[in-house]
């Protein structure tokens, strides 16, 4: 992993505090297009520009590795490559893709280094909704043991489903499903046709709904 960057958010935060009283009132649009107005970065710009999006990348990457002890670096290098190239990203409404394209490409590039299958995704419990989505419903804060048991079941349930899907499947179900991300995109950060992207994820959602029906039912 590159060290030729060293990204200290907490001397950016330091020294340009003054600086990001300004940025923070920008809209995405605009902090980009700042990020990209010189040579590099203005460091208040990109600070406030990561500050935005580290959540982002931290759920990618948590969804594609859950258990990688060092999804943390990961997210650094992610940072350093949007550092490097975001005067090539043409149009900043794009950003949030382009975003998601750079942390897959790097898991990839990982996992291939690693020579192994990634681990099962660990996703909050499916729910099939009307018009044929799956709703990633988040379980509450407290539930009480049975609650708390049947869900320990489902996810057990949930991983083995997953970690049966081909890596092209998971990596189009965290993008639909966990990121938001229109097929349009997916397509483009995937480098598949519109139907392929449209064909993965419904094969994925079926195979998912089959081996989940009895906790989906219940």
């Amino acid at each position: 992993m590159s060290q030729s960057l060293t990204v200290s958010w907490s001397t950016v935060d330091a020294n340009y505090s003054q600086a990001s009283v300004q940025v923070d009132k920008l809209s995405n649009h605009d902090l980009i297009l700042r990020c990209q107005a010189g040579l590099r970065p203005e460091k208040a710009a990109f600070a406030e520009l990561l500050r935005r999006y580290q959540t982002q990348v931290e759920r990618v990457l948590y969804h594609l590795a859950p258990d990688w002890s060092d999804r943390a670096d990961l997210a650094q290098e992610v940072w350093i490559r949007v550092y490097r190239n975001i005067n090539r990203l043409q149009d900043p409404a794009k950003f949030r893709g382009w975003l998601s394209r750079i942390a897959t490409n790097l898991f990839y590039d990982e996992l291939r280094k690693r020579k192994r299958v990634a681990a099962p995704l660990s996703l909050d419990a499916p729910r099939s909704v009307d018009d044929g989505e799956m709703d990633w419903e988040i379980a509450g804060d407290t539930p009480g043991p049975e609650e708390e048991l049947s869900t320990r079941e489902f996810y057990e349930q949930l991983r083995e489903a997953i970690a049966d899907l081909p890596e092209v499947f998971r990596t189009t179900i965290v993008l639909r499903e966990i990121e938001g991300l229109p097929y349009e995109e997916i397509a483009e950060i995937t480098g598949v046709s519109l139907g392929t992207v449209k064909s993965r994820i419904a094969r994925a959602r079926t195979r998912l709904q089959s081996q989940l029906q009895n906790y989906l039912d219940a």
